[in-house]
């Protein structure tokens, strides 16, 4: 039996901790005591695990006041959210049967609040253009209790976004978060940010991570092909065609030139330029002569841009008055004949040799109008 003139105290009704910390656990003995050790355990659902003995090993956890006979209070280091739970001082007598537990302590509810780890934010798998919403997701774990706050925004303004999903949905040690947000990008997003902020009561400042849009965002070029000279043009002038790919991003982007489908390395392109808004500008420019054989050829600007589909754009060379082709001209005579044309005097000699004819053919044939019959 324990002695009524000795007592067992656990004053610690509860105890809140930050994980990193150090969480002090008292537990101390009055009076005249039997022979025995005083163990700490901590309440589990299966029972009860030993946190400190004397005899054994625990490398978080120590004595305060090192072989002392009344004062059993430990020290454990860097607590965990795993570490919560309820934690009892007992007081153990030795006898011939080995150990036997004579008197437990009131118990201390130990709660370790944990800082949510750095916020992580990631995009969609691929680039998208500007148009329909983009998803993109915070995550952080690690943290209690379980009360957490995610705010979005972009270029510093707030967005609408539903709460975040916070697992495990009963109740825990710690938890982990995920929060997801909707997106529209524009093609001037090549310079935006999206920031994912977290608040939690362990934080003595809010957490923020930032994700570039720039590296979600996909603008495809705008293509325009023109010619100086404007067509038509004169024969064998020269006359010199311009691509420029505008607005595009990323910067990665192929400019080829075809000729009638053939391709040519004729062209000679301009420096990439970035534009004000973060994109991009490629201009390339191609010199022919325009000569019989290039009238009504056409001229194609091809764009390969961030490993998509290429995109086209043509113009035509016309000439202003072709040449007609040999041997075909209105006045080009047969091989082997002359061209004659008639002249006015050959055309009235005809018309009186028609003419003869006629009244020669009818004075033979009706001999009865040649003179009247007499009486």
């Amino acid at each position: 039996r324990y002695p009524k003139t000795s007592h067992l105290l656990q004053p610690q009704g509860a105890e809140s901790v930050s994980a990193g910390e150090t969480l002090t656990l008292n537990c101390s003995v009055t009076g005249k005591v039997p022979v025995g050790p005083v163990k700490w355990f901590k309440d589990s659902g299966s029972g009860r695990q030993l946190v400190y003995e004397d005899k054994g090993s625990f490398p978080r956890v120590t004595r305060a006041v090192s072989g002392s006979d009344t004062d059993f209070t430990i020290r454990i280091s860097d607590p965990r959210p795993e570490d919560a739970g309820i934690y009892r001082c007992v007081k153990f007598k030795t006898g011939l049967g080995g150990e036997e537990e004579i008197r437990s302590g009131a118990g201390t509810a130990v709660t370790v609040s944990a800082r949510p780890s750095a916020p992580s934010v990631s995009g969609p798998p691929s680039r998208a253009e500007p148009g329909p919403p983009v998803t993109f997701t915070c995550t952080s774990g690690g943290f209690s209790p379980r009360d957490i706050t995610v705010t979005w925004l972009k270029n510093g303004a707030k967005l609408p976004a539903p709460q975040p999903r916070v697992l495990p949905a009963h109740e825990s040690v710690s938890y982990s978060m995920s929060s997801t947000v909707g997106v529209s990008l524009t093609a001037g997003d090549a310079r935006s940010q999206l920031t994912c902020q977290i608040e939690h009561s362990t934080l003595p400042a809010p957490l923020r991570a930032t994700y570039n849009l720039s590296d979600a965002l996909r603008v495809p070029p705008r293509l325009r092909v023109g010619t100086d000279p404007a067509a038509p043009v004169a024969l064998n002038e020269s006359v010199t065609f311009t691509c420029r790919a505008e607005g595009f991003y990323p910067k990665d982007a192929s400019l080829t030139w075809l000729e009638n489908g053939n391709e040519t390395n004729l062209g000679k392109p301009s420096p990439l330029a970035e534009n004000p808004d973060g994109t991009y500008t490629l201009q390339s420019s191609l010199e022919v002569n325009a000569t019989e054989q290039r009238n009504q050829s056409v001229f194609t600007c091809r764009v390969v841009h961030d490993s998509q589909p290429p995109v086209s754009a043509n113009a035509t060379l016309r000439l202003s008055q072709p040449s007609p082709e040999p041997g075909k001209g209105p006045t080009s005579p047969t091989p082997g004949k002359c061209a004659v044309e008639p002249s006015p005097a050959l055309l009235g000699n005809v018309y009186l040799h028609n003419l003869y004819l006629f009244y020669l053919f009818k004075f033979l044939f009706y001999p009865r109008d040649r003179c009247p019959q007499q009486k």
